[in-house]
């Protein structure tokens, strides 16, 4: 029983982490149809920029947060108006220009903060164990797990009880008809993108004191994030959930038995065969025909 509670804790732990950094992802992905892949770039910025406005203006990580995801928010809108706008419907053109975004991202990062290691402090009021369920686990992973629960639920709402919400769904149902009735799809993307970028910024501050931050620590967290949104259906921010936990709690298990090396490379082969019979993911969105 220990060993499932510690197991199931660890889990859910890896599992907010990866739904962290996928939330975003589902959002430009699934909703916008954009393949993305500057999209651990963001990531990336939302760790630098802790890192900044920690070591040169002493701010802490919680305050700081809402500041980190209007930047990376604001970055992201900048480059969907300048690059990303004039390739939609080009899948090839979109996975070229972000891939090449990241690059330039990743350049710019190591030109301006070097490439060495950067560290960004734990908030002190959270650096302290908790017990659940009789199981010793870090203050701020349970932090980064309510941040999580939190984030799907602020999203949730935006996309299905908001107006921008409404307009973003008739824009990819129908974008034809959607013009009909007055809606401005570029600016629906371009808010859409900007608020998807903000949040993988925000995954980015949160995960910092855990991992070391470098110019490419966001490749992992893409690959990561694009396993999380294909397994769980593109357009379900459900499925992405269920498929985060899902993995999270494979990831930790095999880890323990194994390594983190045949950890990932057993989930990626899980999931490989998953698509292969269920090519449409875990869930599928309806929509009205």
């Amino acid at each position: 029983m220990d060993f499932a509670l510690q197991q199931l804790v660890t889990g859910l732990s890896i599992g907010s982490i990866l739904l962290l950094v996928a939330l975003g992802l589902a959002i430009i992905y699934g909703s916008m149809g954009v393949i993305n892949l500057a999209h651990g770039e963001f990531v990336m910025l939302g760790a630098y920029s802790a890192w900044a406005l920690q070591a040169f203006l002493g701010l802490d990580l919680l305050p700081s947060l809402a500041l980190i995801f209007l930047m990376v928010a604001a970055l992201g809108w900048l480059l969907e108006r300048a690059v990303i706008r004039r390739l939609y419907r080009r899948p090839l053109d979109t996975i070229l220009a972000t891939w090449g975004l990241g690059v330039l991202l990743q350049q710019l990062v190591r030109l301006t903060a070097g490439g060495e290691l950067r560290y960004v402090q734990m908030p002190e009021t959270l650096s302290h164990s908790v017990t659940i369920l009789g199981v010793e686990a870090s203050a701020y992973r349970v932090f980064i797990f309510l941040a999580a629960a939190l984030l799907f639920f602020v999203t949730w709402f935006l996309m299905q009880r908001t107006t921008i919400g409404m307009k973003l769904r008739a824009v990819v149902q129908d974008p034809g008809v959607a013009a009909c009735f007055g809606i401005n799809a570029d600016r629906v993307y371009g808010l859409t993108f900007a608020y998807g970028a903000g949040l993988a910024g925000l995954a980015g501050a949160l995960v910092s004191p855990l991992k070391s931050v470098a110019p490419e620590m966001g490749t992992g967290y893409v690959i990561d994030a694009f396993m999380v949104v294909v397994l769980g259906g593109v357009q379900s921010l459900m499925g992405t959930v269920v498929s985060a936990f899902l993995l999270g709690e494979l990831s930790g298990v095999i880890a323990f038995l194994q390594n983190d090396t045949v950890a990932k490379a057993l989930v990626l082969l899980a999931i490989v065969v998953l698509i292969r019979f269920r090519p449409q993911g875990l869930f599928v969105a309806r929509v009205r025909a």
